[in-house]
């Protein structure tokens, strides 16, 4: 296992594997298996790609690859060469990918031939093949992020979250003291996109302590019977998914039971389904060790930890146990005035310490709204509190129960979706008039994203809901999508004249309010 206490930067943690053990396999992609040498190798010719076009250390580098090990050689050249990088996945519509480079102000990015959608004034890079640069790592200058990843705006602005490297070290050096044992012998299913940043904690738990890392096919993540067919097959050791997506692979594995070879399950991104953990712990008693991390990507990945054992999820009643914070990060649960709330009573979750992202990128008033430099109670000196908009109770152990947002924001199949920002791409849609987004279940207690709108008089021809979901996909990323669009008359009010939410989610909308059929 990598000492990660004298590990300087994600580069020289990787390369003191690359050194230690050249020919063990790094990544597993499909058919390819990729040496931690081989790695290295690709990781330097992308570094000579960037050199021999004048990219300098303190730099934004986009990558725009298409999933597989190819990115992770990009990530290890962007950080090797002293500069942060940008995911501009080439799946997001062009609009948003616009948005992100103006933004960022990337001018290079390692761009896939098969799909190039990033705008004309930015520079398309490939690896210089035979041609690696030197060993030697550039030196990262001050503030320079990591990686600046983007999240979804309440205005319809998506923001991006710069992070710092040493930051993303702090998360590892605390979960590797005493919560994880992570060695060379594990591997790593690769399940999400670099765009998210559960994949910066499936990379790096994987090339810090010498594992593999084993990506996962878009069409083998889409059906969950295939997915364990895959975990089994590649001896998977760490699996990390949303608990909406568990679900299924608890159902496929009561159909199909596979061998599986599985250490850690660790949960995050959404709300905790605690039946289908009961029901996982049931077909597999103590095979595996079950985490729930609560996590937030403008704190880097996670912030707390927590073993689920029967016990603590016995039960559907309350909210989901989050279990304690990390070493690295302290929690508090405040009031709206600023103060801190008694154990028990719901506040909202306030993280400090060295995982704190440096901000939004080239966004100063947004990063002062939620990065506040607070001086709590009992504290010496001001700090960087993040203000999450979650909500959080204390309980009687110390650990925390997470208790939903104060806000718009929703966690939905593991993604962090502004409503507000799904709303503003429906109203740029020159029928609508209003739309107002909402999460509902269908059967089987999937969760879907349903917006209601309402449309300019004759607007409301056959097929304008379908037509509407279609241009959303030219606006949002696919997890943004709309599931469905209804097309009302009139939005549902209270009897004071406000919007009545529980009659939308309910489907209850009323006489004037009626669908119309589309």
């Amino acid at each position: 296992m990598t000492e990660l206490h004298d590990v300087t930067s994600l580069y020289a943690g990787f390369t003191a594997q690359a050194t230690r053990r050249p020919d063990a396999v790094a990544v597993t992609d499909g058919a390819v298996e990729v040496t931690y040498r081989e790695l290295d190798v690709a990781a330097r010719e992308y570094r000579t790609a960037l050199a021999a076009h004048g990219v300098a250390p303190g730099d934004l580098v986009g990558i725009s690859l298409s999933q597989g090990w190819e990115v992770a050689a990009a990530i290890l050249a962007v950080l090797g060469h002293g500069c942060g990088y940008v995911p501009l996945d080439p799946g997001y519509p062009v609009d948003r990918l616009t948005h992100m480079v103006e933004n960022s102000g990337v001018r290079v990015a390692f761009a896939a031939a098969d799909r190039d959608v990033l705008p004309a004034d930015v520079a398309r890079l490939t690896r210089a093949a035979g041609q690696p640069a030197p060993a030697r790592p550039m030196a990262r200058p001050a503030g320079t992020p990591a990686y600046v990843i983007y999240t979804s705006g309440s205005t319809g602005v998506p923001k991006g979250v710069a992070i710092r490297e040493s930051s993303v070290l702090c998360l590892f050096r605390s979960c590797a003291n005493g919560l994880f044992e992570f060695g060379q012998d594990d591997a790593w299913a690769q399940f999400f996109s670099y765009s998210f940043d559960f994949s910066v904690w499936e990379m790096w738990g994987a090339l810090l302590f010498g594992g593999r890392m084993v990506v996962v096919p878009a069409e083998t993540a889409r059906r969950p019977t295939a997915l364990l067919e895959f975990l089994s097959t590649k001896r998977v050791t760490v699996l990390n998914l949303v608990p909406s997506y568990f679900k299924h692979l608890v159902r496929a594995y009561e159909r199909h039971p596979a061998p599986l070879a599985l250490r850690y399950i660790v949960f995050g991104g959404e709300e905790l389904d605690r039946m289908s953990v009961r029901q996982w712990q049931g077909l597999r008693p103590a095979a595996e060790i079950l985490v729930n991390m609560y996590g937030i990507t403008e704190t880097t990945v996670h912030s707390t930890y927590g073993v689920l054992t029967p016990e603590w999820v016995a039960s559907d009643a309350g909210g989901t146990w989050i279990g304690s914070s990390l070493a690295h990060l302290r929690i508090a649960l405040l009031a709206p005035d600023g103060s801190a709330v008694p154990d028990g009573d719901p506040g909202e979750i306030h993280i400090a310490g060295s995982a704190v992202a440096i901000g939004y990128y080239g966004r100063p008033d947004l990063t002062a709204e939620r990065f506040r430099r607070l001086r709590l109670d009992g504290d010496d000196e001001y700090r960087t509190w993040y203000r999450s908009g979650d909500i959080a109770r204390r309980l009687p152990d110390g650990t925390y129960e997470y208790l939903g947002r104060n806000d718009r924001q929703v966690n939905l199949r593991g993604f962090r979706i502004e409503l507000g920002e799904v709303e503003v791409a429906l109203r740029a849609e020159p029928p609508v008039r209003e739309a107002i987004a909402v999460i509902e279940e269908v059967a089987g207690g999937e969760s879907v994203l349903v917006v209601y709108v309402t449309v300019n008089d004759g607007q409301a021809g056959a097929g304008l809901a379908a037509r509407l979901r279609r241009s959303c996909a030219t606006r949002l990323p696919a997890h943004m999508v709309p599931n469905r669009v209804v097309v009302l008359t009139e939005m549902p009010l209270s009897p004071s004249g406000k919007l009545d939410r529980a009659r939308l989610r309910a489907g209850r909308v009323g006489t004037k309010a009626k669908e119309v059929r589309t």
